[in-house]
């Protein structure tokens, strides 16, 4: 392979023991730590942290690609579809984190959002050398996506061939697909529909993508998810109103959710979220529609779950987008 190229169809792995010389923009030497073998700790991270400085315009570089990828999904849950991400190494527990962290925080089922991790649960708590060279099993572990679901691969250098195989195995079953990489170059980015390529640069340390890539990988997921949750109506304003209230830690934060949300007291938050059932969205869309807890959750049946859509429905006016 040459150029850090994905082999073409029909030679999609590597012999053991074969060298893959990857040219991507994370590979190259930082002109600027030269020196840091040579720095105390102090200037150690002096130089890492300056490097870091530079990762959140990389990512605003590339928000009109992300907003791509938000509505993909979103179009994708809508349909009764899933979002998968699939990723090797570092991306591969991104990936692993951010869909775990969603239904806790968001009271989504955990289907919603499913990360595949090229090795499996094992190589998220160890690494496996080698699983990313593997395109077969790329599109093995793809086999569950099914027509109208999203497919987000991550790869740092934007050339993993497990990624690739996932997308290729996507764009068969009429899947969408994104690719979000640090390669604005990438040789995977033609097998996706849309990609957010963030230009990190050169590491710290060459090579070592765990760093500005991989904090550039983490953001913009972090970024896509709560994105597609906000476009679901998992939120209120900025108040997460998908959290139910289960135990007494939880029913804690659901009442004081309510009282942010509503301006009331906290004991005629508490009835209400009693007479919800924990349900935190009925009992908002009851006491800001002053309805009872049934109507309540039957406009929020009628609105797929979105709380301003269901107040809407009970004549609470100014729940729309302004502009």
């Amino acid at each position: 392979m040459d150029d850090g190229d994905v082999p073409s169809n029909g030679d999609h792995g590597t012999a053991e023991g074969e060298a893959v010389i990857v040219r991507a923009p994370t590979e190259a030497r930082n002109s600027g730590t030269y020196d840091i073998d040579l720095l105390p700790a102090l200037g150690i991270l002096r130089e890492v942290n300056a490097e870091d400085t530079t990762v959140p315009r990389a990512v605003g570089a590339v928000l009109p690609e992300l907003a791509r990828a938000v509505e993909l999904g979103v179009a994708a849950l809508e349909s009764g579809a899933a979002v998968h991400y699939f990723g090797a190494g570092t991306s591969g527990r991104i990936a692993t984190q951010d869909a775990a962290e969603l239904p806790p925080t968001y009271g989504v089922p955990p289907e919603w959002v499913i990360a595949h991790h090229a090795g499996g649960n094992e190589a998220v708590q160890r690494a496996v050398e080698g699983v990313e060279d593997d395109w077969e099993t790329g599109r093995a572990d793809a086999a569950e996506v099914v027509p109208g679901s999203l497919v987000i691969g991550l790869a740092a250098s934007g050339r993993t061939p497990y990624v690739g195989g996932a997308l290729e195995a996507a764009r068969e079953r009429s899947a969408r697909t994104v690719l979000i990489s640090a390669n604005p170059d990438a040789p995977l980015a033609d097998a996706a529909d849309v990609h957010v390529g963030m230009a990190t640069g050169a590491e710290v340390i060459a090579g070592s993508t765990r760093m500005k890539a991989g904090t550039a990988q983490k953001l913009a997921l972090n970024s896509f998810s709560t994105a597609v949750m906000v476009r679901m109506g998992r939120t209120y304003s900025n108040l997460m109103v998908g959290v139910d209230a289960t135990n007494g830690k939880l029913r804690g934060r659901v009442v004081t959710i309510l009282v942010q949300a509503t301006g009331l007291g906290e004991e005629e938050c508490a009835r209400a979220l009693t007479a919800a059932g924990g349900d935190t969205r009925t009992a908002l869309v009851s006491l800001l529609a002053e309805v009872d807890a049934d109507s309540a959750a039957q406009a929020l049946n009628g609105a797929q779950g979105r709380v301003r859509t269901a107040l809407t429905s009970l004549g609470i006016p100014g729940q729309e987008p302004s502009g």
